[in-house]
């Protein structure tokens, strides 16, 4: 059976909660390390108005320390299942770059695969999409910030890149997001830049993922630790919805709903939920 988006996918902003099962994430590493609480979590974040919930178990922080897949598995795996077996009400993507910690997490009760590589990491993550036909967010990365004149635009060329990695691997193009990649490989100025113009990637006509929050370059405007920038967040939220983004990935759920619902009634004139 195929694996589809939320249903309400282009009609509102659908929020993301983010569940990291990790010992170094920025912000919340360690918090959810066990399966009672990250399953406690969850709940909460839906009850706080996620749409979707997205699982992590390897932190991409700056400087973060790579995991095997092994134990990546070990992370995630327990909780999925703990979710399905919980009764979970929204969809929920895995978030890695690794072909065989997505395969396994689709059979634990995975649907969406959210990848910081855009598939350019490990090719076979994008097999195993296919083969599943699981949505995929193909989010833009480098290795380095070796960009042009105008960065947007060779941040647009990568993401086509990606797109076409992913169609030739057999992902129909109704399962493929965008995640611009605000905070990787990217300077303080080129985030706002990007935040600026959003409006380009947009265009690209894929549904794109927002995932702004509590970053660094948030951080910096606002000379605030990790714990005291919802305000900044919300902030590049609205603007988000304002360029015709799809979804936005956060921490603080119950604000960022609540700004995303009042900004979808002036902009897209949503239904109230």
């Amino acid at each position: 059976m195929a694996m589809t988006w939320h249903p309400d996918l282009g009609r509102r902003t659908l929020i993301m909660g983010i569940l990291n099962v990790t010992p170094d994430s920025f912000s919340d590493g360690g918090k959810y390390a066990t399966v009672d609480k990250a399953v406690a979590h969850a709940r909460r974040l839906v009850e706080e108005g996620a749409d979707l919930l997205d699982v992590g178990g390897e932190s991409t922080r700056p400087g973060f320390e790579p995991v095997s897949a092994a134990e990546e598995l070990r992370r995630v795996v327990p909780v999925l299942e703990a979710l399905r077996e919980d009764g979970c009400p929204v969809p929920i993507s895995i978030d890695t770059y690794k072909g065989v910690v997505a395969e396994a997490a689709l059979d634990a009760g995975a649907s969406i695969v959210n990848d910081v590589w855009g598939g350019r990491k490990d090719p076979s993550l994008l097999r195993v999409a296919a083969e599943r036909e699981a949505p995929v967010i193909l989010m833009h990365n480098r290795e380095n910030m070796d960009y042009g004149p105008d960065f947007v635009k060779d941040v647009i060329a990568d993401l086509r890149a990606c797109v076409a990695r992913a169609l030739e691997a057999g992902i129909a193009e109704g399962r493929i997001a965008l995640d611009p990649g605000i905070g990787f490989a990217k300077t303080a100025a080129h985030n706002l830049e990007l935040m600026g113009r959003l409006d380009e990637i947009v265009e690209l006509g894929y549904p794109v993922l927002l995932g702004t929050s509590r970053k660094r370059f948030i951080r910096g405007v606002l000379d605030a630790g990790p714990d005291d920038v919802v305000e900044g967040t919300i902030a590049t939220t609205v603007l988000g919805i304002r360029q015709g983004i799809s979804i936005v990935r956060v921490h603080d759920v119950l604000a960022n709903a609540k700004a995303a619902r009042m900004t979808d009634a002036i902009v897209r004139a949503a239904t109230p939920r």
